[in-house]
């Protein structure tokens, strides 16, 4: 495992400055990246704990609801509001969150090259002025949040499309890494009313489109064309969070399993295939496409139709996380009184 994250670690950084070194084509760009994004992230979540917010069955009924309601706001406020001025808020707002997401995605390979002990003792800082709340980090932490806060002050100063994807990586990653659907069945709710969602806001109004074109802040990758009509291709990151973490699931299926890679494997090439047609389709009609619409069931398809044809559906619906963590847990605690 720690040989896959180091690749994981430098497929990441491959990603990252790939551009600065070749011209690479935009739809190309957008699928590597995407694909990549997702594969860092899926085998950053394979741990010896799950990921920490799992979500429940009601919480994936309500989220396009919840998410309908903030783009919603967010069209308002741009249509009612000086641009500049919500961008302006939201920028500082990304800033930190950008410092935090960074500084997460390259602990893990910065702290190989510190002492133990810079990654072991928790230093506890309270705010002045409020003392019941404190702060917990480490030594490793405070150095990776160095280059963290380089790339946002480089964001924020320049506002340059290599620092918005920068960040826009780090918080896939870690949006992948930490979040678990929990079950299967969960992961088809959410990405059945995220379906329905990216249709409805991208065909039928022009909320989405006029969002993402006015919301200066790292909430989508850009990739630079040459056409001066259209001189960027996004894909938001709710494209590459929202089915990674079902492509991530089915990886510590597998896993759990002694099978690290069988429905992954399928997943992953599902997800691969949706991002390729959302491409195809978008070049062909030279309009803007929901790219959900391709990606949702070419995930679910390519997953489902792998195990119904080894016969698996049963267990693969079954799959519940939270009950295997316990269980293992259960048992790691027997073995633990035997030994004692």
């Amino acid at each position: 495992m720690k040989n896959i994250e180091r690749l994981a670690n430098i497929a990441l950084a491959g990603m990252t400055f790939a551009p600065l070194i070749v011209k690479v084509d935009p739809n190309l760009n957008v699928i590597l990246t995407a694909c990549l994004t997702v594969y860092v992230g899926c085998y950053r979540s394979v741990k010896p704990t799950p990921p920490s917010e799992t979500m429940s069955k009601e919480h994936a009924m309500r989220f396009p609801l919840v998410g309908s309601a903030m783009l919603l706001s967010l069209f308002l406020l741009f249509k009612f509001l000086s641009k500049d001025l919500v961008n302006t808020v939201l920028t500082c707002y990304f800033i930190v969150l950008g410092i935090v997401a960074l500084s997460a995605t390259l602990l893990p390979a910065i702290k190989r090259f510190l002492p133990t002990h810079w990654n072991e003792d928790v230093i506890v800082w309270r705010f002045p002025y409020f003392r019941s709340l404190e702060v917990d980090f480490t030594r490793s932490q405070i150095v990776a949040a160095i280059p963290g806060s380089f790339f946002c002050a480089w964001y924020a100063l320049k506002k340059h499309w290599l620092a918005n994807n920068i960040l826009g990586l780090a918080f896939s990653i870690q949006g992948i890494e930490m979040l678990s659907l929990g079950s299967f069945k969960t992961g088809a709710i959410l990405l059945a009313g995220l379906f329905v969602y990216d249709i409805f806001w991208v065909f039928f109004t022009p909320v989405m489109v006029s969002v993402a074109k006015s919301f200066d802040a790292p909430i989508k990758l850009l990739f630079p064309t040459a056409e001066a009509a259209r001189p960027f291709s996004m894909l938001g990151l709710g494209d590459i969070v929202i089915p990674g973490i079902f492509v991530a699931l089915a990886l510590r299926f597998d896993v759990s399993r002694g099978k690290e890679s069988q429905y992954f494997k399928s997943a992953f090439l599902g997800y691969t295939a949706g991002v390729v047609l959302t491409i195809v389709v978008m070049n062909w009609f030279q309009a803007a496409q929901p790219a959900l619409l391709y990606i949702v069931p070419a995930v679910i398809g390519f997953l489902g139709i792998h195990c119904a044809w080894n016969g698996e559906v049963k267990p693969l619906l079954e799959f519940d996380e939270s009950k295997t963590t316990s269980e293992d847990v259960d048992v790691d605690a027997k073995s633990s009184k035997k030994v004692e």
